[in-house]
C-alpha cells in the first residue's frame, strides 16, 4: 500500500483515505463491540448496565493505536489486543462480558462491512457527479461530428455526444453495481469459534437479529467465515467502476495528444507540468486514473482468489483482505474522483474535431443513440 503522505495524494481523496484508514477500522471494530454487548443484553445474556458499560468504554477514545498495530503481530488479529485495552476500562462483570460468543473474525469481518458501507456512499456521490458531466457533454455535443476510431485508426464519422453517451452508460452501470451491493450484501459476521454459534446457547439467532439490527446491516443465512464470494463481489465490483474510469481516462489521453488536440483536461496552476519538457500540458488527472485502476485489478485478483479456503477458518487467505479492501477503496475514490474533475471541465475543441476527419459521411444514427442514453439518464435520476 503506498505511504499516504508522498504517493497517496496521486491515488486518492482525503475523504476516501480516511474512509479506509486505521482509524476508521479501529472504530468499526469498537462498534461491534458495543452492539454485540446491547444485542447480548437484549437477549437477556448480559445486564443492560454491563451493556452500557461495554459501549461507554468502546467510545471514550484514548486508544494507542500504534501500541495495537505492534502487539497484533503476535495474535495474527488487531482484535486481540484491542480487548486487552478494553478489559483495562471495564469492571470485573464488564470483562466477563466483553466479545462473548464471538471469535476475532466476527469483529473484523464486520468492521470490514461498517468501513465498506461509507467507502461505497462516497463512491455513489463521486458516480453520479461524473455521470452528471458525462451527460451534460452527451447533451452539448449530441451533433458535434468527429472521427470514429477503431485500431487507434479513424473508420466513420461519429459524434462526440456519442462517445460521452458511452461513457455515461458505463459509469451507471458501474454505479447500480455498486450500489445493489451495498443494498442487498453488506452483512454482519457472527459464527464463534468455529462457526457454530455454540457460546450463545438458545439466544445465538436472537442475538444476531439484533446486531444485524444495531449496525444496520443484513443478518446472513449463516456465518461466512470460509465463503468469501461477499468480499470477491465487493473487490470485483470496485474494480470494474476503477476501470470504468479508466476507460474515459484513456479516451482524454488519446484525444488530447498533441497531434489529435481534440480535447484538454482542465487547466490549473501547476498542473500537467513536465520536469523535463516546460511547454508540455500532460493529462495528468487521467494518467492517474489509469494508474489507480491498474492497482485495483490487481487488488480483486487477490480478493477472488481468496475464496479458496480451508474448512472453517482461513490460514492466509482471509488476511489478506484487510489491506486490499482498503486499497481498492482508496485507488476506486481516486480514479473516479480524478475523471468526474475531468468530465466537469473538460475543454473539448469542436472545430479540431471536424477537421480532424479523413473522411466525410453521415454519422449514422449518433445522435438517437445520444437520446438513448439521456433518456435512461433521466429515468435513474428520478427512480
Amino acid at each position: 500500500m503506498p505511504e499516504d503522505r508522498l504517493f497517496g495524494p496521486l491515488s486518492t481523496t482525503p475523504e476516501m483515505a480516511a474512509a479506509v484508514s486505521d482509524e476508521a477500522w479501529l472504530r468499526a471494530l469498537l462498534r461491534f463491540e458495543a452492539a454485540l454487548a446491547r444485542a447480548e443484553a437484549k437477549a437477556g445474556l448480559i445486564p443492560v448496565a454491563v451493556a452500557e458499560e461495554i459501549a461507554a468504554a468502546t467510545s471514550a477514545g484514548g486508544f494507542d493505536l500504534t501500541g495495537i498495530g505492534q502487539r497484533a503481530a503476535a495474535s495474527g488479529t488487531p482484535v486481540v489486543p484491542l480487548l486487552e485495552a478494553l478489559r483495562g476500562r471495564l469492571s470485573p462483570a464488564g470483562v466477563q462480558s466483553l466479545h462473548r460468543g464471538a471469535t476475532s473474525q466476527d469483529a473484523v469481518d464486520t468492521a470490514l462491512m461498517l468501513v465498506a458501507r461509507h467507502g461505497l456512499e462516497l463512491l455513489a456521490a463521486d458516480l453520479e457527479g461524473l455521470a452528471a458531466a458525462a451527460a451534460g457533454l452527451a447533451r452539448t455535443h449530441r451533433a458535434t461530428a468527429m472521427a470514429g476510431r477503431t485500431l487507434l485508426q479513424q473508420a466513420l464519422p461519429t459524434t462526440f455526444g456519442l462517445k460521452a453517451a458511452g461513457w455515461l452508460v458505463a459509469v451507471l452501470e458501474a454505479a447500480d453495481r455498486l450500489e445493489s451491493y451495498r443494498r442487498s450484501r453488506l452483512a454482519v459476521q457472527l459464527g464463534g469459534a468455529a462457526g457454530t454459534l455454540a457460546d450463545l446457547g438458545g439466544s445465538a439467532l436472537a442475538v444476531r437479529q439484533a446486531l444485524a439490527e444495531d449496525l444496520r446491516l443484513a443478518e446472513p443465512v449463516l456465518p461466512w467465515h470460509t465463503a468469501r464470494a461477499r468480499v470477491g463481489e465487493l473487490g470485483a465490483a470496485l474494480a470494474l467502476a476503477a476501470g470504468t474510469a479508466a476507460k474515459i481516462a484513456l479516451d482524454v489521453i488519446l484525444l488530447s495528444q498533441t497531434e489529435v488536440a481534440e480535447v484538454a483536461e482542465p487547466a490549473a496552476p501547476g498542473r500537467g507540468v513536465s520536469s523535463a519538457l516546460p511547454h508540455k500540458r500532460n493529462p495528468v488527472l487521467s494518467v492517474e486514473a489509469v494508474a489507480a485502476a491498474r492497482g485495483v485489478q490487481a487488488q480483486a485478483g487477490l480478493l477472488l482468489g481468496s475464496l479458496v479456503q480451508p474448512h472453517e477458518r482461513a490460514a492466509g487467505e482471509w488476511q489478506a483482505e484487510w489491506a486490499a479492501v482498503s486499497e481498492s477503496f482508496r485507488l476506486t475514490g481516486g480514479a473516479v474522483a480524478r475523471m468526474r474533475e475531468v468530465l466537469e471541465g473538460l475543454e473539448v475543441d469542436p472545430e479540431r474535431m471536424r477537421s480532424n476527419l479523413a473522411v466525410t459521411g453521415s454519422t449514422g444514427s449518433a445522435e438517437a443513440l445520444v437520446d438513448l442514453a439521456l433518456q435512461t439518464y433521466q429515468r435513474r435520476r428520478h427512480d
